[in-house]
């Protein structure tokens, strides 16, 4: 088979400020990548336009045809649908938009949509930190707090897409949450609102990574933000591993930098206070970083093929 015959799969992560492609062979060796900035506010057309623009830049420079395109968006989709069905209000005309017959029509392959933080999960799990693992829940710790289960080797997205999200379950204090909620782990563990809290204790405005790095040249309040977070992302894990008896958690996003400073923050907790199983909990920081969430969407879009 010729390289112009070589089937190759493309892997799309459509966030609010950047949209990112890359163009994948069969065993997800990523062959070429591209980024643009996301048109968010220009509506979900000019979203795919861009894709399509970036995925036309590397397939240009990339011998293979193009056998399928995954994508991973942020916010509540219908995977089997393939719209989007909530976005937050940095999307303009984003929320009901039909991603995958949009991209279908533009590039006659198959297409198929999940949403960021699944494709996270799908990542680490084909080709990251989590590869081998059968019962997963997968974190990222970011401007928000998303979550996603993957279960007896298969993603779970329950009867409205929504499972895994451990962010926005109630139970973590009482702050107001951004969606309108109070006491979401989100209030304590994303970049967003260890700022915030950081800010509330001391007066002074800092990054959640600036915040990390005073944490480690002994600022007590600092560290307090961090253990905060990190006994609120161990109760997640506890919470979870008793519902549905995970096995390991992989960890990501933007948070997940300071990890010689979280990891252990979240284990000691873990520690005393382990699952109901008594069995302790994989701990595992992402490996595949910006790349999880197209990875991931290009796995996706390999298993639909392959699975037919």
């Amino acid at each position: 088979m010729s390289g112009t015959d070589t089937a190759v799969f493309a892997g799309v992560d459509i966030g609010g400020t950047t949209t990112q492609v890359v163009l994948c062979d069969a065993e997800l060796k990523v062959l070429d990548r591209a980024e643009v900035a996301t048109p968010a506010r220009s509506g979900g057309r000019a979203m795919i336009a861009a894709t399509l623009d970036a995925l036309a830049v590397v397939r240009a420079r990339t011998p293979g045809r193009l056998a399928a395109v995954g994508v991973g968006a942020a916010g509540v989709v219908d995977a089997a649908s393939g719209h989007v069905l909530v976005a937050s209000d940095s999307f303009t005309d984003w929320a009901g938009f039909p991603v995958t017959a949009a991209l279908r029509t533009a590039l006659g392959v198959p297409a198929f949509l999940d949403n960021d933080v699944n494709a996270f999960v799908r990542g680490e799990i084909a080709c990251g930190a989590a590869v081998g693992e059968e019962d997963v829940l997968g974190m990222t710790l970011g401007t928000g707090v998303g979550g996603a289960l993957w279960t007896g080797g298969e993603l779970r997205t329950g009867a409205h897409g929504a499972a895994g999200e451990i962010g926005h379950i109630p139970g973590f204090g009482d702050l107001p949450c951004t969606c309108g909620g109070r006491g979401h782990l989100e209030t304590l563990a994303s970049a967003r609102s260890l700022r915030a809290r950081y800010g509330e204790r001391t007066g002074r405005e800092l990054t959640a990574r600036e915040v990390a790095e005073a944490a480690r040249n002994g600022d007590a309040d600092a560290h307090a933000v961090y253990a905060a977070a990190g006994a609120g992302v161990a109760r997640a894990i506890v919470m979870t591993a008793g519902l549905v008896d995970i096995a390991t958690v992989v960890i990501g996003g933007g948070v997940s930098g300071a990890w010689p400073l979280l990891e252990p923050l979240i284990q000691e907790p873990l520690a005393a206070e382990p699952p109901i199983s008594g069995h302790p909990v994989k701990l595992l920081r992402a490996a595949l970083g910006a790349d999880a969430v197209p990875l991931g969407a290009a796995a996706r879009a390999r298993h639909e093929l392959t699975a037919r």
